[in-house]
């Protein structure tokens, strides 16, 4: 079954671009094969049969192998670190801001960075969201949320940026229109440029460390002299130096190199 699952996963680099063996192997195995069950197969062959000439069935595939699980202001403690302090040196620095979120699932983490902005009256940034997963960026234009994912958005900016409808709250067109998003994916496609602020976070936990120490490499030139990473609460970076960046604060990174 083992060297089924490296010829499965290099069928689906041929067909999709996406090299799965840069994912932890125990981790996305598990998956693939549940998945593969859940659908009435038993064997990879049988199911790459299955999808491989089926571009809707490639999609469903690919999405579900995608981790799309957010919400607005995720560990508000270190949101709370990047309003009070990372923001405003940036802005002290900088006339304007190039702001990513390099894995925005369904959209809560750049727009949780657009409505920090807006509180503090600060309207020169672009902010750019990129994600592999497709439907995923359809959900995050739409920008319609259940009660449960916007909990740790402060109530006045909940009242002045989210309209309920029936049982989801939508975020206003003033937020929506702060947001770029785009199809990327972090392991193969070039990564934009003259970025002050990265966000990246609960994404690298999936990935091997080979792959991980690609990413931190691109970060690194994708980030402005002094443009800062922000990674997820368990992801901190051993020997940042190694990649050009030196730690800050707890989760936050400055590029030195």
């Amino acid at each position: 079954m083992q060297d089924k699952y490296y010829e499965f996963i290099e069928k689906i680099n041929k067909i999709t671009g996406i090299n799965l063996s840069l994912y932890k192997e125990k981790q996305m195995k598990r998956r693939i094969e549940s998945f593969i069950r859940r659908h009435g197969f038993e064997e990879y062959d049988d199911y790459y049969k299955f999808i491989k000439d089926d571009q809707n069935r490639i999609r469903e595939f690919l999405n579900y192998l995608t981790i799309n699980v957010s919400e607005f202001f995720r560990n508000p403690a270190q949101w709370d670190i990047l309003e009070k302090d990372i923001i405003p040196n940036l802005i002290s620095n900088n006339n304007s801001l190039k702001i990513w979120s390099s894995a925005c699932a369904s959209g809560e983490e750049p727009y949780s960075v657009a409505l920090l902005l807006r509180k503090i009256n600060f309207d020169k940034a672009e902010i750019i969201a990129t994600d592999i997963d497709e439907d995923a960026l359809e959900r995050a234009k739409k920008g319609l949320y259940n009660e449960k994912i916007i909990t740790n958005v402060p109530e006045d900016l909940k009242r002045r940026f989210f309209i309920k409808r029936k049982e989801e709250y939508e975020i206003s067109d003033d937020i929506k229109n702060m947001v770029k998003f785009i199809k990327l994916n972090l392991l193969t496609d070039p990564f934009p440029k003259g970025i002050h602020l990265i966000l990246c976070r609960n994404v690298l936990i999936y990935f091997t460390e080979e792959a991980k120490e690609m990413i931190y490499k691109k970060f690194n030139e994708s980030l402005a002299d002094d443009g800062i990473l922000f990674v997820g609460s368990t992801e901190q970076i051993i020997m940042p130096h190694k990649f050009g960046f030196s730690s800050i604060k707890s989760f936050f990174y400055r590029k030195i190199s």
